[in-house]
């Protein structure tokens, strides 16, 4: 996972993920849930393929796509390890500063 922070980050980009998450899409179908331009989606797109989270199938000119569910959750769990470990982190720190006062 080279950067999962940035695919997630627009609010754009987890709508997409929200979409495609259960059903495979046509491209045509997700930039006609969004009022900026076809362009603009293909960008958004752009991002989440490069970071892997989404599976592309082509079918002549149309494009499809789908979560891909494996690195998807991957990307989760090491999301959810790295925040547990901050969270951790300061609460210990807080532990510290309130034994100090006692």
């Amino acid at each position: 996972m080279s950067d999962m922070y940035r695919a997630i980050s627009d609010p754009i980009r987890r709508k997409i993920l929200n979409m495609v998450a259960h059903q495979e899409l046509p491209q045509l179908e997700i930039v006609r849930a969004f009022h900026i331009s076809q362009p603009a989606i293909k960008k958004h797109l752009a991002i989440l393929l490069e970071e892997e989270l989404l599976l592309e199938r082509r079918e002549g000119k149309y494009c499809f796509y789908l979560l891909n569910v494996p690195i998807f959750q991957n990307g989760y769990e090491q999301l959810q390890h790295e925040l547990g470990h901050i969270l951790e982190n300061k609460l210990t720190k807080l532990k510290q500063y309130l034994e100090e006062d006692l």
